[in-house]
């Protein structure tokens, strides 16, 4: 289990990485997701650029979920060695972060499958339902790290405690725990969910590496 949550983290840290090249390259020059876009011209631009964004969609939420749990598994495990409650404890909010994850990619697959036939036959139309969509999206997987936050918060302390984890990568966890934690305060959530994001593309990989050659 330790060496498939291993390869768990990696896979996971691509699908981070293919996020945000996808993001960086073709969805932000196509102006998705652009700060202070209204929600019409948010629609206007997932319905040109449909294929590409329900892939992204996919793969940073359903791909990623599926693996973060496995990797949730593996490293409560781990901890569990030494401390039981604290490996118990990290597998709880790990599932509860890969479910969260998981029913936001549900939502919006669901969701862009109902909003862009109607947006064909009426963008107007299709607005209304657009806007839950992603108020939904948002509030379980993309406004703010709460649950990912906690997650890693507390993997950093039972590393730390248990030695389970390296020091550094535990100190990592911590960092990026408070990072995601923090953008629940509007002045900080942007560089906080910067800092969540590619702070958890070094985690993943450098905890991948861990399981695979430390099992």
């Amino acid at each position: 289990m330790q060496r498939t949550g291993g390869i768990a983290a990696l896979i996971c840290g691509a699908t981070y990485v293919f996020g945000f090249a996808l993001l960086l390259a073709v969805l932000l020059p196509a102006g998705f997701g652009v700060g202070g876009q209204s929600p019409a011209d948010s629609l206007a631009v997932v319905a040109e650029n449909r294929t590409l964004v329900q892939l992204w969609y996919f793969v940073i939420y359903i791909v990623n979920a599926v693996f973060l749990a496995i990797l949730a598994s593996a490293l409560a495990g781990r901890i569990a060695v030494t401390h039981d409650s604290f490996g118990r404890l990290t597998l709880t909010f790990g599932t509860i972060w890969a479910t969260l994850v998981l029913g936001a990619g549900m939502v919006m697959n669901v969701g862009l499958s109902r909003v862009l036939p109607a947006y064909d036959a009426d963008p107007a139309a299709a607005l209304p339902l657009w806007e839950v969509v992603d108020l939904v999206e948002n509030g379980l997987g993309g406004g703010n790290e709460i649950a990912g936050g906690v997650w890693v918060l507390t993997l950093g302390i039972a590393g730390l405690l248990s030695g389970a984890l390296p020091r550094l990568l535990s100190i990592l966890s911590l960092v990026i725990g408070a990072a995601g934690l923090s953008t629940v305060i509007a002045p900080l959530a942007e560089i906080g969910g910067s800092i969540f994001g590619l702070g958890f593309i070094l985690w993943f990989f450098w905890t991948g590496a861990l399981l695979l050659m430390r099992p």
